[in-house]
């Protein structure tokens, strides 16, 4: 057996048999479940309803804000016009209302538009604030329409509404919110392979700083090469990632399917909805749920998925060399952190690349150069291609991700060679470029 692959079954066997792998590979799935339940308990639980006090002088608006009030409703308004404001006022502060809209009397229409006032403790949501002036400001539009002798009913009746039909070139029907689905696709592989280079990535690191800092590193480094201990630590410890990641997806679909089956829980965002009601929607969106599978299972699933692991296993290797080197020149994770900025900073850049530009443009300029640069094709490339992707970009990127690679491992083993063999001295920049020279 090679010396590669004794440190890689060294550093599989060690990293499962961690107590805190093991206790974190069993429980996570389950925090996680908890978690979510939870999450699911808070957005259930009904709202506390803000009552609003309204003082309409003008008598005119009371109404249209009274009308919007719900039985569960976040907002119940009440009409308190004959009440004086300074009573009003003081039950604010007392916090008997949530808060107190006053509109003063005035007869120019005009001038009332910046003469309503709010009065609360707290600082009202913006959704909020849109709706009260959009129900006041109807409500003049209306009353000006009328001034004028405008029939309202009419200018309503003529006002149109669009709805584009969405057809590709080959006469099939299109959707609408296909490219926000297939950017969903592309962003959580991608999502996915960011926090598998964090975590396990750290790893690598954690790994290389407590043998460097247990002097186990000098015996080892006696029987192999830095370069072999290097890439054996990388492997093995993504075989342990990959073991973790496969157990938490068989803990979390055997308790989905036990939850569905034991305590009869539909798994899934139409668990409180009624049969008869579940019947009803199937029959109305029948038609457009269908199209919207067809089209997913339209996409480019084999490269999808092909791309996932191709990118997955060069993108984690790459930045495992980083960690593997940064390990390497400290004797402690808090002289780590100058170093770990600049790794980090590509992986968010890519993210909001993939999210704010793939998704308007997937096959513009900015999206193409960013899923060719080896730092962060991994996650761009990967949200490009449920969009199809020319098969020579894939090529390009693909040759660049793993030349890039083989060039990081190449400096990244000057630094360990180096590195492993230096304590008590924190390393700078300089000090790493000159590491690279020997």
């Amino acid at each position: 057996m090679s010396i590669i692959s004794l440190i890689i079954k060294r550093e599989f066997i060690a990293k499962v048999r961690n107590k805190s792998f093991v206790v974190m590979t069993f429980l996570s799935p389950l925090l996680f479940v908890a978690i979510a339940g939870f999450i699911g308990y808070l957005s259930s639980m009904k709202a506390e309803t803000k009552r609003i006090a309204i003082h309409d002088e003008t008598g005119l608006f009371a109404g249209d804000f009274v009308k919007q009030n719900k039985k569960d409703g976040e907002y119940k308004y009440l009409n308190l016009s004959e009440i004086d404001v300074k009573a009003l006022k003081d039950s604010i502060t007392k916090e008997n209302f949530s808060g107190l809209i006053i509109i003063p009397k005035t007869d120019d229409f005009k001038e009332l538009e910046t003469k309503v006032d709010y009065i609360s403790n707290n600082s009202p949501s913006i959704s909020f604030i849109e709706n009260t002036q959009d129900v006041i400001a109807s409500k003049i539009t209306k009353i000006n329409l009328e001034k004028a002798k405008l029939d309202t009913l009419a200018i309503q009746k003529a006002q149109g509404t669009v709805n584009i039909h969405l057809a590709k070139s080959s006469g099939e029907e299109s959707l609408k919110g296909l490219n926000e689905i297939k950017i969903g696709i592309g962003g959580a592989f991608g999502y996915l392979i960011m926090m598998f280079i964090i975590i396990y990535g750290n790893m690598v690191m954690r790994s290389v700083i407590e043998e460097k800092t247990n002097r186990i590193i000098e015996i080892i480094i006696s029987s192999v090469k830095p370069f072999q201990l290097m890439i054996g630590k990388i492997v093995g410890t993504s075989l342990a990632g990959l073991l973790q990641f496969m157990i938490w997806a068989i803990i979390g679909l055997g308790l989905m399917f036990a939850a569905s089956a034991f305590f009869g829980v539909n798994v899934g965002p139409t668990a409180r909805i009624s049969p008869e009601l579940m019947h009803s929607a199937q029959q109305e969106l029948s038609g457009p749920a269908q199209m919207y599978m067809a089209e997913l299972w339209n996409l480019p699933i084999a490269s999808i998925l092909i791309g996932f692991v191709v990118y997955f296993i060069g993108g984690y290797f790459l930045y495992s060399s980083f960690y593997a080197a940064i390990g390497a020149a400290v004797d402690n994770q808090t002289d780590s952190q100058q170093f770990l900025l600049p790794i980090i900073m590509p992986l968010i850049l890519s993210v909001y690349i993939g999210f704010f530009t793939v998704v308007n443009d997937p096959h513009g300029t900015i999206a193409v150069v960013f899923s060719m640069i080896p730092l962060t094709s991994p996650i761009v490339m990967l949200m490009r291609l449920p969009f199809g992707v020319p098969w020579w970009q894939i090529a390009i990127s693909v040759s660049l991700l793993f030349a890039t690679f083989f060039l990081v491992v190449w400096f990244a083993a000057k630094i360990y060679r180096v590195g492993i063999l230096m304590y008590g001295k924190k390393p700078t920049w300089k000090e790493l470029y000159k590491w690279l020279k020997y």
